[in-house]
């Protein structure tokens, strides 16, 4: 079953909610108040996937510095002299899985990254999600977080942070 890739908005936080609840632990559940705001500052920067059954997959992306971690629950920083696209939020529909769509939202992530002129893209892995990433040529360690960005990305659990260059995607 095919899915369609569109941007997501402000009143698709419901299905963002659900989708949320179905990916992540209880620990990694971030407020529905919160998402509003991060779908509205985010525009066009975020998608939504959806197919005959309804919402099955979303990414949450914002313009950044590198090496900037948003903390769990917090708002999108509006940053003047961004070099990264943050990947904040994956999630896929388990009746979803298998089907890709995680690598198609990430591709469009990272043609967004390419046409804003943005040099990299970073992310924060968790729930041992980092082999998926390292697949899409992320890799850990390429960036030393500062102690307050050290203390964001603890607020994640057992996560890291990854990075990735933007121009080997828009080849």
């Amino acid at each position: 079953m095919s899915a369609l890739l569109r941007p997501a908005k402000p009143a698709d936080v419901q299905a963002v909610m659900a989708l949320q609840a179905l990916a992540y632990g209880p620990a990694l559940l971030e407020p529905a108040t919160v998402m509003v705001r991060r779908l509205a500052s985010a525009a066009g920067r975020c998608w939504l996937a959806e197919d005959a059954d309804g919402p099955c997959a979303y990414l949450l992306t914002h313009r950044t510095r590198l090496g900037h971690v948003t903390p769990l629950g917090g708002d999108f920083d509006s940053v003047a002299d961004a070099d990264s696209l943050h990947l904040h939020d994956l999630a896929v529909a388990p009746r979803a899985a298998g089907r890709g769509l995680g690598g198609r939202l990430v591709t469009q992530a990272l043609q967004c990254a390419a046409r804003e002129g943005l040099a990299w893209s970073s992310l924060v892995a968790v729930q041992g999600s980092q082999a998926f990433w390292q697949a899409r040529g992320y890799a850990a360690g390429l960036t030393v977080l500062t102690a307050h960005e050290a203390a964001h990305l603890a607020g994640y659990g057992a996560a890291v942070y990854m990075t990735r260059a933007v121009a080997a995607a828009a080849r």
